[in-house]
Formats: C-alpha cells, sequence, structure tokens
C-alpha cells in the first residue's frame, strides 16, 4: 500500500488596524507553504464577522483595534468556535497577563517588535498544542 505525504496548510486571518502590518504579515506568511492567509480585518468588528464566516484555523490578533479591542474579539470568537487558535500580536505583550488571555482563550501574546522570526516560532508551537503557560511568555 502507497501513502502520499500531504502537507498541512493552516488558513490565516490577519486582524490589525494598520493596512502596513497587514500587508508586512501577509507578504511574510506568504512566503511559507504551510501557511496561507485566507483574509484581512481593520478592526475588531471586522475581525468578528470574517472569522464566523471563514473559519480560519488561526487567527493573527491586534490587541489594540478600534470598535472591538482584541480581548473582546478574542472572547467572542472562542465562545463560537474554541477550536480556532488566536495569537496577540501586539506591541503591548509585556501589559498582557496570562490570568487575562487565559480568561479569553487566546492560545499565546507575542510582541510585535519581536517580529517575524519569532512569529513563525510562535504559530509553530501553537499548532503544536504547546500551552502558554508552559512555553510562553509573556
Amino acid at each position: 500500500m502507497y501513502y502520499i505525504a500531504c502537507a498541512v496548510t493552516y488558513r490565516v486571518l490577519i486582524a490589525d488596524d494598520s493596512a502596513l502590518v497587514r500587508d508586512v504579515i501577509r507578504t511574510f506568511l506568504e512566503e511559507r507553504n504551510d501557511l496561507s492567509v485566507c483574509g484581512e480585518a481593520a478592526n475588531g468588528r471586522e475581525a468578528v464577522e470574517k472569522t464566523l464566516a471563514l473559519k480560519p484555523d488561526l487567527v493573527l490578533l491586534d490587541l489594540s483595534m478600534p470598535e472591538l479591542n482584541g480581548a473582546e474579539v478574542a472572547s467572542i470568537i472562542k465562545q463560537a468556535h474554541p477550536h480556532i487558535r488566536i495569537i496577540l500580536f501586539t506591541m503591548f505583550s509585556e501589559h498582557v497577563g496570562k490570568s487575562l488571555t487565559s480568561a479569553i482563550g487566546v492560545d499565546a501574546v507575542l510582541s510585535k517588535p519581536e517580529g517575524m522570526k519569532e512569529l513563525v516560532k510562535t504559530i509553530e508551537d501553537v499548532f503544536a498544542e504547546k500551552t502558554w503557560d508552559e512555553d510562553f511568555q509573556a
């Protein structure tokens, strides 16, 4: 019997109020074979709507967005689709405590200044099901 190896491609929604940040993340992620950007959102309300419609595997979510902030968005998404992974990708990661991330169901928090190298590692860790408490730093 023969088996064909199939590469897994994870669908990612990018939610950030900065078009420049979304473009940079999209360009970076599109260079990878295992990640596919399925949509973008410029505010919290749009992030919820697109997540519910597109059902991505992962949402890269800015904490500070208009209409609904990242914490509100994450809570809504996790209530509707608990299997969708969420990474808060924010300038303010040092202010986001484990109690908040646990309460809203965020899978990881990453500081934007840490850049794309850490983003890929964090995405890989999230899909490897490493937990915030065990493997991620605030």
